[in-house]
């Protein structure tokens, strides 16, 4: 592991425990106050520069979207996903865990991710997917069905997927998973497998 993600996950880490401190002594009581209390502590940690100066841009960038997005910046879960990225505790976990760990990094990233129905999966309604949009989407079906109790990886997970490949593969794959294309008729279907994941 490298300095950066260690210096990250501790940033993540010391936001983490700060909040959870105020949530503890009961100043934080609600998602609102959640983003506004690590809204202010990222403003506090940039101007008394509490961090190593390779982690500026990190911080900017958490501020901005605390401050511009308020509620839907999900401070805490960015936090939480940067931790578990840079702390190396992420492969210990199920396959399912790892996977909603990938999406919700795909997510942060700005692109598109829905789980569809069947309906809008094929068929007349099918969703019309545009080529210049990133974008990750899942069955619904396939997803309730992919996984056994112990979050474990039952069958290959198909997705529709546009958008630029090698950076969702570094994505998937620090969260070990990967993508193969599907060999279909359809460019845009792949499959979305775990690691160590074989097909029956």
């Amino acid at each position: 592991m490298d300095n950066d993600n260690l210096n990250v996950s501790h940033l993540a880490w010391c936001g983490l425990i700060a909040l959870h401190t105020a949530r503890r002594d009961g100043t934080v009581a609600s998602p609102a106050q959640d983003n506004l209390f690590l809204t202010r502590w990222l403003a506090g940690a940039e101007k008394q520069r509490r961090f190593p100066r390779e982690l500026a841009g990190d911080i900017s960038w958490l501020l901005k979207e605390g401050r511009e997005k308020g509620l839907s910046a999900d401070l805490p879960g960015k936090l939480d996903y940067l931790w578990r990225a840079g702390s190396g505790n992420l492969q210990g976990q199920n396959d399912l865990f790892r996977l909603q760990h990938a999406l919700h990094a795909v997510k942060l990233t700005g692109w598109i991710y829905m789980v569809l129905a069947e309906s809008e999966w094929r068929g007349r309604r099918q969703l019309r997917l545009s080529p210049s949009v990133s974008g990750i989407y899942l069955n619904r079906h396939a997803l309730d069905a992919g996984f056994d109790e112990h979050g474990r990886q039952r069958i290959p997970l198909p997705a529709r997927i546009t958008g630029e490949l090698s950076g969702l593969d570094k994505l998937l794959q620090r969260s070990g998973w990967r993508r193969e294309a599907a060999g279909a008729a359809d460019e845009n279907l792949h499959h979305l497998l775990a690691d160590g994941f074989r097909a029956a």
